[in-house]
């Protein structure tokens, strides 16, 4: 499935099928394709890492990303939308060991449980969905039945749901069912041509930093 980047600036790109597939370890929630974008700055950091970091969580405004535009990244319509979940603190150093120990009960909870509040939308061509997860509560602005254009904005980068830091989760998928649904592979031509066969590869760079200027004409490269 085509797809432009949901952002604008610069963004580390993680948990991608570029380095395995299923992406997140698993096709459970169809999440095997699913990519996450952390915004990070030129120094590739997604906040400063103090001792502080090592023992604490941190406020998710302590992060660059937390607030950034979320664009949808095709043409379509909103088909759901949530914006219960609060944004929790951030675990990095000693603090992610215990919430990784949480990350059961939080699968038992199901799809949307781990998306926290989310965006989804139908593409108008494929009619199939992407689904944009992790966003800050009361950011979202759109509804659902909205027919959007691709690089609408439509929320902020938040850190809410099963997130250790402010991102963004991308996936396409095949139904809304998220109890059966099946991921859907997607790319971004206009940015990673010249780098497609880097970004696909299951063995290729194990994490790729992603470049949108303001031109709207994005970049990507290997970054290491």
């Amino acid at each position: 499935m085509e797809l432009d980047y949901p952002f604008r600036g610069r963004c580390l790109v993680q948990n991608s099928p570029a380095n395995r597939v299923p992406s997140h370890g698993t096709d459970q929630f169809g999440t095997a394709f699913a990519i996450d974008f952390v915004p990070v700055d030129g120094q590739n950091r997604s906040s400063r890492f103090t001792a502080t970091s090592l023992v604490r969580t941190e406020a998710p405004e302590t992060f660059i990303g937390f607030g950034q535009p979320v664009l949808s990244p095709v043409t379509g319509t909103v088909v759901l939308t949530d914006d219960h979940a609060e944004d929790h603190d951030a675990y990095r150093g000693l603090p992610s060991v215990g919430y990784a120990l949480t990350q059961a009960r939080r699968v038992a909870a199901g799809w949307g449980a781990l998306a926290g509040n989310y965006v989804v939308v139908q593409e108008s061509l494929s009619r199939q969905f992407v689904a944009l997860c992790h966003l800050r509560q009361g950011s979202i602005r759109v509804r659902v039945g909205q027919n959007i254009q691709v690089g609408a904005m439509i929320a902020q980068f938040g850190n809410s749901g099963n997130s250790t830091e402010p991102h963004l989760h991308v996936q396409a998928v095949d139904s809304l069912d998220f109890t059966q649904v099946t991921g859907v592979p997607c790319y971004f031509p206009t940015a990673c041509r010249a780098t497609a066969r880097s970004w696909m590869a299951p063995r290729s760079a194990r994490r790729h930093l992603a470049r949108t200027p303001s031109s709207r004409r994005p970049s990507c490269r290997r970054h290491r």
